[in-house]
């Protein structure tokens, strides 16, 4: 049920390397299975960040029962991976956490 998207206004040139890593990331930090975990990219994006058109990126992470106390430490997890994966500096990353309620999450015909 974890849902991670990401828009950047960078050209993504490994985008399966780059999903693959994120969904393992985010199962292993929501402790979720990796069955369940689905990952977006959206490379290309006209976008700014403070002004500027230097390369940025915009995350958002959807879950059921995202768990408040572990945001710092998956934003730096995410961060990095931008980082590591797309040169992308964290001063440069957004990422917005939402937290679902399991009716409001939909999965093969039926809510969790």
């Amino acid at each position: 049920m974890p849902y991670l998207k990401f828009q950047t206004n960078k050209q993504v040139e490994n985008e399966e390397d780059i999903i693959t890593k994120a969904s393992k990331l985010v199962a292993r930090e929501l402790e979720k299975s990796e069955e369940y975990v689905m990952v977006a990219v959206e490379p290309n994006v006209k976008m700014s960040f403070g002004g500027s058109f230097e390369p940025t990126v915009f995350i958002q992470l959807k879950s059921i029962g995202l768990p408040e106390s572990k945001t710092k430490q998956i934003s730096a997890a995410l961060s990095n991976l931008m980082e590591e994966e797309l040169g992308i500096p964290n001063d440069h990353v957004y990422i917005e956490f939402t937290d679902v309620k399991r009716t409001f999450w939909g999965y093969n015909g039926s809510t969790f």
